[in-house]
């Protein structure tokens, strides 16, 4: 039984970031169990779940059962409705995280991963002031859990970065209140993300329409926990709703935070990492955590391996993983923070006004990068930044 034993790693939580590195460290040939608090891999599912072909092909081949709709065009609604249309370069999914997180957790199991679901982990160990295992509960029985290593998946409510005496805290205008409703029974173009951009909608946010296919959208919104106050999400929510689908059928319905700051100052000590929105790694501009997520589930998966085979868990060795991911995804986490603390500062008639200047470019010359290049007019030295994040750099 996996509650007798000592593992090289515990991995805790169970989504694209937990189940990303209990793969990559098992494929390194370390003992690895993961546990998920929740009764089945996937569910419920938190998320508008979009993601890029580009980005999940760094992990892995995109399965056709995953994916519910591919996008290649955007369309942005100003505040006065204005639509911008745009051609996207790189192909994105709609995906059911339901098949889609499973699969992710097979494969970590295939690699030699054990798995456990129902178990609530509640605690840390620790042994010479280092983390060296997991407390909690199964099935109303309570276990205790060995190991040289600690990853915290476990979202953005984590608590495990907190007993291991990180600091964990959002600032509430950086934490973003989201609800998000499956709606069944409608028209919507398959192939486009809609993006509704006014302080009407959704202030310090944004409202998207996520197609499913043809005739179903995850549609939601985020609101900035300075505005959240005023008025909850809910009702932004349905009261767009009411306006845009009022026969549409709601066939699911999602709550939670979103941590739209930059990724924590600090997501490793003794015996510990943290991943995905754990360690706040969710892009700040657009909410999205599944490929950023993954990415630094692989980092903390592969640098675990290097510790353990070094026989060093220490913070100092595993501050390696903090490192790597600041050159991978931190820099431009940083950048899109900046450009999002901008956007967000935007009046409607300002949001307005870029839509008209956006308008003006013929619809083949038009891309996310000239958007946002015109979204900071009011502040030049951010130009730079959009460039260094749409070029890659």
């Amino acid at each position: 039984m996996w509650r007798q034993q000592k593992f090289d790693l515990i991995v805790v939580g169970g989504g694209p970031a937990g189940s990303t590195a209990a793969r990559f460290a098992a494929m390194g040939g370390i003992k690895v169990l993961l546990l998920e608090k929740d009764r089945d891999i996937g569910v419920p599912v938190r998320c508008g779940e979009a993601a890029s072909d580009e980005g999940l092909r760094i992990f892995v081949e995109p399965d056709p059962r995953w994916i519910k709709s591919v996008i290649n065009k955007l369309r942005l609604i100003s505040p006065s409705e204005h639509t911008i249309d745009i051609e996207l370069k790189q192909t994105g999914y709609i995906l059911d995280r339901r098949i889609f997180d499973y699969d992710l957790a097979q494969y970590a199991a295939d690699e030699g991963a054990q798995i456990v679901c129902k178990a609530y982990v509640d605690g840390l160990l620790f042994k010479d002031d280092r983390v060296a295992g997991v407390t909690g509960e199964y099935l109303g029985e309570r276990f205790e859990v060995e190991s040289d290593i600690v990853i915290g998946a476990d979202g953005v409510e984590s608590r495990v970065g907190r007993w291991a005496g990180l600091t964990t805290v959002v600032k509430m205008k950086d934490m973003e209140s989201a609800i998000q409703k499956t709606i069944a029974g409608i028209e919507v173009d398959e192939h486009r993300f809609d993006f509704y951009m006014s302080k009407e909608w959704a202030p310090g946010g944004y409202l998207w329409i996520f197609p499913k296919g043809p005739n179903a959208a995850n549609v939601g919104l985020g609101v900035s926990g300075k505005y959240s106050r005023f008025r909850s999400a809910q009702r932004y929510l349905d009261d767009f709703l009411q306006k845009t689908f009022p026969d549409g059928s709601v066939v699911s319905s999602t709550v939670g935070g979103v941590p739209c700051d930059k990724t924590l100052k600090k997501i490793v000590a003794e015996g510990l990492m943290l991943a995905g929105d754990a360690a706040h790694m969710v892009n700040p501009m657009t909410g999205g955590g599944i490929v950023p997520g993954m990415r630094g589930g692989m980092l903390a998966g592969e640098t675990a391996v290097e510790a353990i085979k070094a026989g060093d868990t220490s913070e100092k060795f595993l501050n390696r993983y903090a490192k790597a991911w600041h050159k991978i995804g931190g820099k431009n986490h940083e950048r899109f923070y900046s450009i999002k603390e901008t956007v967000s500062k935007l009046t409607d008639e300002e949001l307005d006004s870029i839509a008209g200047a956006v308008a003006k470019i013929p619809p083949e010359e038009r891309s996310i990068a000239k958007v946002f290049r015109k979204a900071v007019f009011k502040k030049p030295s951010l130009v730079m930044d959009v460039m260094k994040v749409f070029a890659g750099v």
